[in-house]
């Protein structure tokens, strides 16, 4: 089963670092943050990966290309035929990734759209490639399956931008919960999806989360898998500064696998 990741936007918002590379290679914990992402699928058995590219999506390419030599000590001879010998323990078994140019300017369902042909399952994943979630995937799946309908979404309980105050009749602070969860839910992406969703899709300008989902929703053909746990996406670089906060503290919740 295919998990297609959304790389190709420009992350106008965090401009610190997004200057001069893609979102997706921003970096928690010394790793990019689609490697967190990579790393939650594949704990779950998810491997086969189709990355979305856009904005500066050759520096994803080259990533990947160098992946290996990068990630680990080796041995090379020079010469014809050059040989490398790898040597550690980062190498990473059984994933396959399909790196996907789908345009500068398109739009998420454009993307989706022009990812089509590299998924051959009447199921596919899809998530953005700026959000960590300790989501049990399989879990997920299993959920989407169950219902039978042509999409799930992940719903999370969202947490507000600004600290919460409980005041008294003379506004005198009794309380102060810094971020605290709101009421009702919001999508956290993650979704499963029949590939018949392709037929929902239409163009490049096309914005999967609006005309899409409110089709299916009318349709009654989405679902919401309420996730009580852990999400966070980066879209500001001090949401960046937070999650490497997380990590170097020792809690990072997204870190489902060993």
């Amino acid at each position: 089963m295919k998990t297609l990741i959304l790389c190709g936007g420009q992350g106008t918002r965090m401009r610190e670092e997004t200057e001069y590379r893609p979102k997706p290679l921003v970096e928690v914990g010394g790793r990019p943050i689609l490697w967190h992402i990579m790393k939650i699928y594949s704990h779950f058995g998810f491997n086969d990966f189709v990355l979305c590219l856009g904005y500066r999506g050759n520096m994803i390419k080259e990533y990947f290309l160098q992946y290996e030599a990068m990630n680990n000590d080796f041995t090379i001879a020079l010469g014809q035929p050059q040989q490398i010998a790898f040597h550690g323990a980062h190498h990473e078994q059984g994933l396959q990734v399909t790196l996907a140019d789908t345009g500068l300017h398109t739009m998420t369902g454009g993307r989706v759209q022009k990812a089509a042909r590299y998924v051959d399952d009447d199921t596919f994943l899809l998530t953005y490639g700026d959000g960590v979630a300790d989501v049990d995937v399989r879990k997920l799946v299993d959920f989407h399956h169950a219902h039978g309908r042509l999409a799930t979404l992940t719903a999370m309980r969202p947490t507000s931008r600004f600290g919460m105050l409980e005041l008294d009749s003379d506004g005198t602070v009794q309380r102060l919960a810094e971020k605290p969860r709101t009421e009702g839910w919001a999508s956290a992406g993650f979704f499963v999806l029949n590939r018949r969703v392709f037929d929902y899709l239409d163009g490049p300008q096309c914005v999967f989360e609006q005309k899409p989902l409110e089709r299916l929703a009318s349709e009654q053909q989405l679902v919401a898998y309420q996730h009580e746990g852990f999400f966070f996406a980066m879209d500001t670089f001090r949401e960046y500064q937070y999650l490497n906060e997380l990590w170097d503290s020792g809690r990072s919740p997204w870190k489902v696998w060993d």
